[in-house]
């Protein structure tokens, strides 16, 4: 019997990010994006960031680091976390090119160039949200240049391949496209309603043995259906 290829999930990864930087590099900067380094990190309450210079080669060659948050893959969109990426990409634009603020301060000149590539800068996230500060997000500009450029990469040949099964809440849905059999299958874990998050591999998955109703918590927990008044058995 032909033995099933072996699973590269590294490869996979980063190969994925690699094109989509090179991708959006080319079409919303021009190719003028300097190589850098990609990375996961899990800062928490963080979608991802841009480290300047961060690393170096025994050849005393200078890298920036992009690093994306894993604990949201699934729990946004792939144009969500394809717009986290350009966002540290006008950072990236901003440090080698432009003036960046101090700290961790977006300043005007960072807000424009969003703008520009199709991301509206919001402290909030939506319309009519403060355009510079501290702690800054973005929402989408419909029908802009990153819009059209994400949806030229993002199709059935290209996709975020790995996904965190216990992924941090968002807005308390899975990314769209995946319904409960795929996420059953897949073995995603809905983000909880009340710690915000299920990014604890420690969190086990009960399920009625009368209605088939589920829930998370603690492998050590004895649970009970509350409409069946059943035991709930731990998978």
């Amino acid at each position: 019997m032909e033995k099933m290829a072996e699973l590269k999930p590294t490869n996979e990864t980063y190969s994925e990010l690699q094109i989509a930087f090179a991708h959006f590099n080319l079409e919303l900067f021009d190719s003028e994006l300097p190589a850098c380094l990609i990375t996961l990190q899990r800062q928490k309450n963080t979608f991802g960031y841009l480290s300047p210079e961060r690393f170096v080669n025994r050849g005393g060659k200078r890298a920036d680091e992009i690093a994306l948050n894993p604990s949201y893959f699934a729990s946004r969109t792939p144009q969500d976390v394809m717009s986290t990426l350009v966002h540290e990409m006008v950072h990236l634009w901003q440090f080698t090119f432009g003036k960046p603020s101090r700290g961790r301060y977006h300043n005007k000149q960072w807000a424009e160039k969003m703008k520009s590539i199709g991301l509206h800068p919001s402290d909030t996230g939506e319309p009519g949200g403060k355009e510079t500060g501290d702690q800054m997000t973005h929402y989408l500009i419909d029908g802009g240049p990153f819009h059209h450029s994400c949806n030229g990469l993002i199709s059935d040949a290209f996709r975020l391949s790995w996904l965190d099964r216990f992924p941090e809440k968002v807005s308390g849905t899975i990314e769209p496209g995946l319904d409960e059999g795929q996420m059953e299958r897949l073995g995603i874990v809905e983000p909880d309603e009340n710690t915000g998050g299920s990014n604890s591999p420690s969190r086990t998955k009960f399920t009625c043995s009368g209605c088939s109703a589920n829930a998370w918590g603690k492998a050590s927990l004895n649970l009970v259906c509350g409409g069946c008044e059943l035991p709930m058995e731990a998978e």
